[in-house]
């Protein structure tokens, strides 16, 4: 006789919640009380295990579906006879034990539902956490948190980390050749199998290949919706905070002239300041992302709004693909919006 699994109770006053993942696929077997699948709320996300152990059953609610509070998500058979093999299963005779159980155990279990969503987010393969802190070895939030801390782990913030590693240029510290605008800007395309999920997802045939939508779960569109009313209702603080420009200010009056005289335009500190926005940009997408009903935009370009004040007021020219201007054009474009702001 086929056993409920249904959705537990979630908190008070929560009485729904979305699917958003199953971590056991139908006819695979499952021991008693093992995470089967992963509902998300818009306070919590939770783990829903297997009432008693047994095989999987393929009528199965689907992922993204909304479910009630004590509706059935599937069903399990306890005397099944399972027609999927688990994953990652040793092959041949037994491998001698490890010296470090932990790590070997890491590899076995499904990241925490916190852990996966930032890995995700972030665009960090699974693989690449091997060490896990977490209960049984199970990466949590915290090792993903120090694996994205560690100095070779900043790169993958985009489907960049996904296919081969694209080393970034870096500026060249001589000012008369003009540093050339770093690569970042123009992030990989990502493989065609997540664009293809991802489009399917949106309902497109296609993609702007500058921008990536990812929709919102539940508790993110949550956050946000109360992030925004407290901007609306709460008061604005502005902070300001001082920067040592010595190098900058060494630079620009070893190179002023030379610059000058190549470019036909003066080096000042807009263009560095400019640039340094646009690699903070590229660094942090995030903060380059709007949100689009349901959606977050990451857009993988850069258009920089600089603040003129004229007699009318203060107005705020763009530099459209800023991200792909050096510092002589970055001036250039600058004094000229700077000129005809203030005509």
């Amino acid at each position: 006789m086929s056993v409920e699994i249904r959705v537990p109770v979630l908190g008070e006053s929560v009485t729904s919640a979305t699917i958003t993942r199953w971590l056991k696929q139908p006819g695979q077997a499952v021991a008693a009380d093992e995470p089967v699948v992963e509902l998300e709320t818009d306070k919590i996300s939770v783990e829903v295990p297997a009432p008693q152990a047994g095989v999987l059953g393929g009528d199965l609610m689907a992922a993204g579906a909304e479910v009630a509070v004590g509706s059935v998500l599937g069903t399990l058979d306890p005397k099944g006879t399972p027609s999927m093999t688990a994953p990652a299963k040793t092959e041949g005779t037994p491998a001698p034990k490890p010296e470090t159980p932990v790590a070997a155990s890491a590899t076995t279990h499904d990241p925490m539902p916190a852990a996966a969503r930032l890995m995700a987010e972030a665009h960090i393969a699974p693989g690449s956490v091997t060490q896990g802190t977490g209960l049984d070895g199970r990466v949590t939030k915290g090792d993903v948190i120090a694996k994205m801390a560690q100095p070779g782990a900043a790169a993958p913030r985009d489907e960049a980390s996904l296919v081969a590693p694209k080393p970034e240029p870096v500026a060249s510290p001589q000012a008369p050749s003009v540093p050339q605008p770093a690569d970042a800007g123009q992030a990989a395309s990502p493989p065609p199998a997540m664009a293809a999920a991802l489009a399917a997802l949106l309902g497109k045939g296609e993609q702007d290949s500058r921008e990536q939508r990812v929709p919102m779960t539940r508790l993110r569109q949550t956050i946000a919706r109360r992030l925004k009313d407290a901007q609306n209702t709460a008061a604005i603080l502005t902070t300001f905070n001082e920067v040592d420009m010595s190098a900058a200010k060494a630079l620009r009056a070893e190179y002023r002239e030379i610059f000058e005289k190549k470019h036909g335009v003066k080096l000042g500190f807009m263009s560095i300041f400019a640039r340094a926005c646009i690699k903070a940009l590229q660094e942090f997408p995030a903060i380059n992302a709007t949100i689009e009903g349901e959606e977050i935009i990451y857009r993988r370009f850069v258009n920089l709004g600089i603040a003129v004040g004229s007699e009318r007021g203060l107005v705020v020219p763009v530099l459209h693909d800023a991200d792909q201007m050096s510092f002589a054009e970055l001036e250039r474009n600058i004094n000229d919006y700077g000129t005809r702001a203030r005509a």
